[in-house]
């Protein structure tokens, strides 16, 4: 009984706190909002090295936390006779638990990230219901990239192969339409729903014409709100937002941002994220020759971004904490 009672408390406290993103953002009326990410930890790991990243950061009160989703990775592991066996591992599992446990935690909402790559449009619903059990109404519906030894893009044998299906799909329980046909009364979720956007144009897209009709296909599909990919030009979000309003995309554009701490990721950054590095970032963090020295040029650029962020008005800043999480800190500590 006492265990019943301890969990009805936690599902209390998740339940009456709980908001959508996009409540957040009209609660807000025009002050600009912040939100982190974080990745879960590798299978063995504690969740306190979650709650060693966050502490510090929860100072600043953000509106939410994204929380990642991994897809299984393929390794080879060598028999006693000299073959392979191909084994397919989950490196970090967890995301729908540690968005639970943090939501009793620090009291605030988290979002979790679904993707279409690796899984079934059943695992999907299921992740969804656990969801909703949970009192998590809100997700982020990716694609997901390629795992690290495929070039392209493969999606489940009874996956999506595009975001806007998986859109679809909670949208459809939305309105109580389940995957099975037998069950004619489900419940009705409610989630608000985020997909992801790209100010430098998705990399495998022809063009930023055709990537800015898909995110428009996204939205018509049922997305609530858009949140970019890092970008290290705040014209190029500027531009993009433009170019949404123009292209009749009404929903709230999200700034995503992350600090650039070293010179290995001046190749390393755009190699795998397809971004550029402006020019006068690029010459700074050359001329560098310590760690140290780079991670301040870093900051100090991170913090011209945000604050012209927030004076341009832009409805939540959305840190990228992968990393080095005490240079956001510095950045929001000279902030607010």
């Amino acid at each position: 009984m006492p265990c019943d009672i301890w969990f009805l408390g936690i599902l209390y406290f998740i339940f009456a706190s709980r908001m959508k993103v996009t409540q957040h953002i009209s609660q807000a009326a025009g002050k600009t909002l912040f939100s982190f990410e974080i990745l879960p930890p590798v299978k063995g790991k504690s969740i306190d090295s979650i709650f060693n990243v966050l502490d510090p950061l929860m100072e600043f009160k953000p509106s939410f936390i994204n929380v990642t989703y991994h897809r299984s990775e393929q390794i080879f592991k060598r028999k006693s006779d000299g073959s392979f066996d191909r084994i397919e591992i989950r490196k970090r599992p967890g995301t729908v638990g540690i968005c639970a446990a943090l939501m009793n935690h620090y009291k605030v909402d988290a979002v979790p990230h679904l993707i279409c790559g690796g899984f079934s449009n059943d695992e999907t619903e299921n992740a969804l219901i656990d969801l909703n059990f949970l009192g998590i109404d809100n997700v982020l519906a990716l694609r997901g990239d390629p795992p690290k030894n495929e070039k392209y893009f493969i999606p489940h044998a009874a996956g999506h192969n595009y975001a806007i299906d998986m859109v679809k799909q909670i949208e459809n329980l939305n309105k109580g339409v389940y995957l099975e046909d037998e069950i004619t009364e489900g419940v009705k979720t409610d989630f608000c729903i985020g997909v992801a956007g790209y100010p430098e144009k998705h990399y495998e897209s022809p063009n930023p014409d055709l990537d800015l009709m898909f995110l428009k296909h996204k939205i018509d599909a049922g997305a609530d709100y858009i949140t970019t990919q890092m970008f290290f030009d705040n014209q190029k979000y500027h531009q993009f937002v433009k170019n949404c309003r123009e292209s009749k995309i009404d929903v709230p554009i999200i700034p995503g941002i992350k600090p650039i701490t070293s010179k290995k990721q001046l190749s390393g950054i755009p190699s795998i994220f397809h971004v550029d590095i402006p020019n006068d970032l690029a010459i700074e963090m050359m001329k560098c020759k310590h760690e140290k020295d780079a991670e301040l040029v870093g900051e100090e650029w991170m913090l011209m971004q945000v604050k012209d962020l927030i004076k341009s008005g832009a409805p939540v800043i959305h840190f990228y904490t992968l990393g080095k999480p005490h240079v956001v800190y510095n950045v929001m500590k000279k902030v607010l």
